[in-house]
């Protein structure tokens, strides 16, 4: 164990997770990895006797996972979950899937394995229960080989229950909302999560891969295997191979191998450079191929230091990161990942570097996502212990599940190159009592540096000056001690230990908690609470969605995105908005929403103020550049250098109809420009897609945006009109939704009001070639089409 005296000193590599979901390797004997997405029978609700062979299922909803069916509705204020579940439904749910396993298989061993079931799940195997989990989104498996019907048909039951309400502090989903594969092995193979990569040494010239792994026989004979090792480059090239000699492995036995390989001349996993190496490692015997694990994983080098912070590939530089919910908006718990890549994309744009992954682990591919895109990655496990936040959440569970959803979690997650931090917990209510958080605290330490002693642990301390986590020694368990907000706290705890390895676990979107990161060398960075709306985290219905983002849940830029690009971007960027006076609400107007009442302001990207007639406006301009000059209807109304402070510009301005507009200066010349017009009544739809072809797969999805627009092509910001979406061949509409948080239509729908002139619709593909034609029209608008190719 490590204890705070001989904390391990975190010098990384690089990682990673392979969720290939369909995967077909050379030698026969070796393991083949299938979907089992396809082909599921669905009941919403409780039935007696679901998990038996011969019930029959023929009246139930045919379709496919991931599936979240709480996101289809409807939005009740009576609903259970209330508004932390974002006033969306709950309670139990059943799946059912037959299939037919080969009778030339009977030998080899049959696991499936998901990647997550919203809440409390059972799994049983032709009548015969497999084993529970009671959260939603730890990934988990289990052995089906004793129970299988060889040639015969075979059935896999799921209860799904989230019935107990209030659970969450924001929305869960409900369901089978992640992916699901069955896998066949030889009797002889590695576990799942049994190879492990790391590279402990990382130079320009040459750097070390360590494979160790796990295998396991259930054999009914004596074999005699070693492991083999190769080492792919970003093109595929093998760089490195590597065998252990030979062992004897009797029936029943589990063994482990390791091999050091040596890359030359390694290209390096980075911020923005998601450069994968593969790692394929075989189990061989008698010259064969038994099984074969294919990991895919970066070479870096990380540490955080306590004088200078974050430290990647012998370059420090700020942790800008961003936290996240799992929702994925409109879709619910059961986000494809095209939504995710939208999302990520537009963070990158922002600036961001960093993802929090608030409070729990994410769905793996998520992670392949961030590996891929060079996003590095802080991966939480719990929101609470033992102390309850809501009456039926995981405290429930914490002291019997806590310590083995962490092994597996860490197992799971461990070779991924962009995870730079574990978290233990996320403003855990256990710490006013240390005699019962420092040992939760040190037994999850032991468990994370268990499973992978090569990333530091830390924790989202809760107000650790009123339970004195600085003094008592619960901060000092963690290898980097993290909090949230209160910025001023951890670094005075930073003096009063100069050791101490800090970064902001949680931080708000204002000026100076970003001031104390950039002008302090030991602040490592922060994570901006949040990152893009989420659902639930409300109070006042109707309203269903927290509205903290940087983006709308539509991954849209709201302004302080364009603050925050301002502080974080090397872009030549300049902004403008308009800050006005809020009209504050009591808690029983419509509307009224707690979080928005703490601001006294807010930000409108337009020059369509309610009063049109001669008055002042405070125009805010946001941008990186050192000078900045405004200007209204062509008339200059100044220029203002870059204040030191990184504050925005302002400008009192006699408000004129027309054109308001900002150039960014650099060295005397206009390297940025941004401008907002008056806009005239709603008068035609236009109609963009985010790109322009689509593959008919569940991850793949086309975003639509709707813009209400003048005759002369100008944003409408107060069009609110109802937009009907038609759509013909080779797609259909998955989605539709606004920047509203207080709208209660349905997602899954054919229209959708606009909200400050925008909505969209989520396209899908429903066949391999064709084309996607979409329409959209309202009563008194100019209508829109555009056509989406499917396929390559």
């Amino acid at each position: 164990m490590k204890t705070k005296h001989t904390k391990p000193i975190f010098l990384f590599l690089l990682i990673l997770v392979s969720i290939n979901v369909s995967s077909v390797y050379v030698d026969a004997q070796s393991r083949v990895t299938s979907s089992f997405d396809l082909d599921w029978r669905f009941l919403k609700g409780n039935a007696d006797n679901a998990e038996k062979v011969d019930f029959d299922d023929s009246t139930w909803r045919k379709l496919n996972v991931p599936h979240d069916w709480s996101i289809e509705g409807p939005f009740d204020e009576k609903n259970p979950t209330t508004g932390s579940g974002g006033f969306l439904p709950s309670g139990v749910s059943w799946y059912r899937k037959h299939f037919v396993v080969s009778e030339k298989d009977e030998g080899e061993k049959f696991f499936i394995e998901f990647d997550g079931v919203m809440g409390i799940s059972d799994v049983w195997i032709n009548g015969h229960h497999l084993g529970q989990r009671p959260s939603g989104y730890i990934s988990f498996s289990y052995e089906l080989t004793d129970h299988l019907n060889f040639g015969k048909d075979n059935v896999i039951a799921v209860k799904a229950d989230t019935s107990l309400q209030p659970a969450s502090r924001w929305y869960t989903g409900a369901g089978i909302y992640r992916h699901v594969r069955l896998v066949k092995k030889n009797a002889v193979y590695f576990p799942q999560y049994g190879v492990f990569v790391t590279t402990p040494q990382v130079n320009e010239k040459e750097a070390v891969v360590k494979v160790s792994s796990e295998v396991i026989s259930q054999s009914n004979s004596a074999q005699t295997i070693s492991m083999q090792v190769d080492i792919l480059d970003p093109n595929g090239k093998i760089v490195a191979t590597a065998e252990n000699k030979s062992i004897p492995i009797s029936p029943k036995q589990q063994t482990s191998f390791g091999l050091e390989l040596n890359v030359k001349n390694p290209q390096l996993w980075n911020v923005e450079k998601g450069i994968l190496y593969k790692a394929v490692a075989r189990i061989r015997s008698n010259k064969q191929t038994i099984d074969e694990e294919i990991i895919p994983f970066g070479i870096r080098e990380f540490h955080f230091d306590a004088d200078t912070g974050f430290w990647l590939n012998g370059k420090s530089f700020k942790v800008k990161g961003v936290c996240v919910h799992h929702d994925g908006g409109a879709f619910g718990a059961a986000v494809p990942l095209a939504v995710w890549e939208r999302r990520f994309k537009e963070f990158q744009k922002i600036g961001v570097n960093a993802i929090r992954t608030a409070h729990n682990p994410p769905a793996p591919e998520v992670l392949d996502l961030a590996d891929r895109m060079g996003l590095l990655v802080m991966d939480e496990l719990f929101d609470q212990w033992t102390v309850a936040k809501n009456p039926f959440d995981y405290h429930l569970y914490f002291n019997e599940w806590s310590k083995r959803d962490v092994r597996d979690t860490v197992r799971r997650d461990r070779n991924h190159p962009s995870i730079i931090l574990w978290s233990a917990g996320n403003e855990i209510h256990d710490t006013p009592k240390p005699e019962i958080a420092i040992p939760i605290l040190k037994g999850l330490v032991e468990t994370f540096h268990e499973n992978d002693p090569t990333r530091p642990v830390t924790q989202g301390l809760f107000r650790p000056n009123v339970s004195k986590d600085y003094d008592n020694g619960l901060a000092d368990l963690l290898d980097v001690v993290g909090q949230n907000y209160r910025e001023k706290e951890i670094l005075a705890a930073h003096r009063q230990k100069p050791t101490r390895k800090i970064i902001g676990t949680e931080n708000t979107h204002e000026l100076t908690q970003w001031l104390a990161v950039r002008d302090n060398p030991e602040y490592a960075g922060h994570f901006v609470w949040a990152g893009i709306d989420y659902i639930g985290e409300t109070v006042k219905f109707p309203t269903n969605t927290y509205n903290a983002g940087l983006l709308y849940k539509t991954a849209t830029w709201r302004p302080l995105a364009f603050q925050r690009q301002s502080w974080w971007s090397d872009k030549p960027m300049v902004y403008i908005a308009r800050r006005i006076a809020r009209t504050p609400k009591l808690p029983t107007d419509p509307g009224y929403n707690p979080n928005e009442e703490r601001r006294p302001t807010v930000l409108f990207s337009d020059w369509n103020p309610e009063n049109l007639s001669p008055h002042e406006e405070n125009v805010e301009i946001y941008s990186n550049c050192g000078e900045v000059e405004l200007f209204l209807n062509g008339k200059s109304l100044g220029k203002k250098s870059k204040p030191v402070d990184d504050s925005p510009r302002n400008w009192k301005v006699n408000f004129e109809t027309g054109i308001i507009k900002a150039v960014g200066i650099n060295g005397g010349k206009i390297v940025a420009d941004y401008e907002l017009k008056t806009a005239g009544k709603p008068a035609k739809i236009l109609l963009t897609v985010d790109k322009n072809s689509i593959q008919n797969n569940w991850d793949d999805v086309v975003f639509a945006e709707v813009k209400i627009v003048d005759e002369n092509g100008v944003l409408v910001p107060n069009a609110n009109n109802l937009i009907n979406f038609q759509v013909s061949g080779a797609g259909t509409i998955g989605t539709v939704d606004s920047f509203d948080n207080n709208s209660i239509e349905p997602f899954q729908a054919t229209n959708r009001k606009a909200y400050n002139g925008f909505c969209f619709a989520m396209l899908k593909a429903n066949a391999d070639k064709g084309n996607i034609k979409l329409t959209a029209t309202a009563e008194g608008l100019k209508s829109a089409s555009v056509s989406i190719k499917v396929g390559k």
